[in-house]
């Protein structure tokens, strides 16, 4: 008797991101949370605005201290990325959506004001299913530029991967 294996509905294997404070570290914080794989390239040095980016992120430091190249980096080392974000895409929030665009990589933008974190998160997972997302680099403002980022993004993810989970 042959057997008939199915497509798994969350086809999701990985979280990477920056490792810089507010989204990127949420991203980073829930996968270690939930014990799922995670890691990203973040800048030579491990450079972030709060200082040096604490050892417990399993990140990759990059040859270049420069945000842009490690932006890059993670986008190339994905299957899609996940940008969450308040109203406006700034810096280098709209960078990163710039270069996928740019290479044209799946990109879904997740804007906090207008879904709620638990709305957001099943959208995200339908871009998962649609683009057969593995490797998920999760990107968004800094700390500094949006402090309520980092409990939306956590909130989000950690919704994500209980799905991913079950």
């Amino acid at each position: 008797m042959s057997r008939v294996t199915s497509r798994p509905v969350h086809p999701l294997e990985k979280i990477i991101s920056g490792g810089q404070t507010g989204v990127d570290r949420a991203a980073l914080d829930a996968a270690l949370d939930h014990r799922f794989p995670c890691g990203g390239h973040c800048p030579k040095g491990r450079k972030a605005e709060d200082g040096v980016i604490p050892g417990r992120y399993p990140l990759t430091e990059h040859a270049s201290a420069d945000y842009a190249k490690r932006t890059l980096a993670n986008i190339v080392h994905s299957h899609g990325t996940l940008i969450i974000y308040a109203q406006v895409l700034k810096g280098g929030t709209a960078l990163t959506a710039d270069y996928c665009r740019q290479r044209e990589r799946p990109l879904i933008l997740i804007d906090a004001e207008r879904q709620h974190s638990e709305q957001a998160a099943d959208l995200a997972l339908e871009f998962f299913r649609k683009f057969d997302v593995r490797c998920l680099n999760v990107a968004g403002p800094r700390h500094s530029q949006w402090p309520e980022g980092y409990r939306y993004a956590y909130h989000c993810m950690d919704h994500i991967l209980k799905a991913c989970l079950r």
